[in-house]
């Protein structure tokens, strides 16, 4: 016999006795759809979680404060370069590395970006209703890119929702509006 089994048939009978039911305790877990393991706490997150303290979300944009750019045409030179001045100085906004790889929850409106249907995929969260849509966007560290592999069935743009799921400091661009954060969605539900 190898190292360490010291026993001889007798003693393996017993040994299984003892292990059997942990192994059926184990099975039906696994048949009911439960972890094996404890799940780790699920920290709720507010949007202001999503900023580093100190960080100020108008450095850089001095040069727009109080100024009336509702009589510039969108096409203007001036419209342009401080449609510039924004973009970049938001580009700049610092996600909170501590949150990456944390299983998170957080609410907020989903701007769907792959859909079946009504059913969504892939989105945008964002802390307010028309982010990304009817206004600029908010800086990226206020914008999460989701994904389910189940899909969610949207229905309304209006509609809060919470997501649960595990976050990444990983950036996603696309055309609506630049994420800081990305998460893999285990649960979304309306709120």
């Amino acid at each position: 016999m190898g190292a360490g089994f010291k026993f001889g048939v007798g003693g393996a009978a017993a040994a299984v006795g003892r292990i059997a039911p942990i192994v059926v305790a184990a099975m039906v877990l696994v048949m009911l759809g439960q972890p094996l393991v404890a799940r780790g706490e699920v920290r709720e997150l507010s949007w202001e979680d999503l900023t580093p303290e100190g960080w100020d979300p108008f450095a850089g944009l001095e040069e727009l404060r109080g100024r009336d750019v509702q009589g510039l045409a969108d096409d203007s030179a001036e419209a342009q370069r401080l449609m510039s001045i924004y973009e970049d100085a938001i580009r700049s906004a610092p996600v909170v590395d501590e949150l990456d790889g944390q299983e998170v929850e957080l609410p907020g409106f989903v701007v769907p970006l792959d859909f079946e249907g009504t059913r969504t995929f892939e989105f945008l969260l964002v802390p307010f209703f028309g982010a990304c849509i009817h206004v600029p966007p908010p800086p990226p560290n206020q914008i999460v890119f989701v994904k389910t592999a189940t899909g969610y069935p949207l229905k309304s743009l209006f509609e809060t929702v919470t997501v649960t799921g595990v976050i990444s400091t990983r950036a996603h661009q696309n055309g609506v509006g630049d994420a800081g954060y990305t998460m893999q969605a285990t649960l979304v539900e309306p709120l």
